[in-house]
């Protein structure tokens, strides 16, 4: 192989990693992402959204986190959410280490119902590792 068949395919890889993940129709998901960092904190602590956009929490850190929705803390008509697929705050507290993430694992919830939403890294809660999701 000489030297531009080389570029030319060095090319095309790129052009190819780029647009990976494009969506086709011309459309964009509507993902919002909040980290979950080493200092114990969700990062952004709060975030604003519009009915029907994704959130994806994603562990930045080496250490495990969870995220738990507080049972009462979110619209009476919504669906509950916590890492680990749990039903119910007691059945994600019963359970901690079912929903844990670890590093670089993501957990995501689409939020359809308009209203705050309060959540909690179990593990972290007394470090004050909580956050709102406010959903228009």
């Amino acid at each position: 192989m000489n030297r531009r068949q080389v570029l030319r395919l060095g090319g095309a890889a790129l052009v190819a990693t780029a647009s990976a993940g494009c969506s086709s129709a011309g459309g964009s998901e509507d993902v919002t992402r909040v980290s979950m960092a080493e200092n114990f904190a969700f990062d952004p602590k709060r975030v604003t959204i519009s009915a029907g956009t994704t959130v994806r929490w994603i562990n930045d850190s080496e250490v495990g986190h969870t995220v738990t929705a507080y049972d009462g803390q979110i619209p009476s008509d919504a669906a509950y959410f916590a890492s680990g697929g749990f039903e119910s705050e007691k059945a994600a507290r019963n359970d901690v280490s079912g929903g844990l993430l670890v590093a670089g694992e993501t957990y995501e919830h689409t939020f359809d119902v308009a209203g705050t939403y309060e959540y909690v890294c179990i593990p972290h809660e007394s470090s004050g590792m909580t956050g709102t999701v406010v959903v228009k």
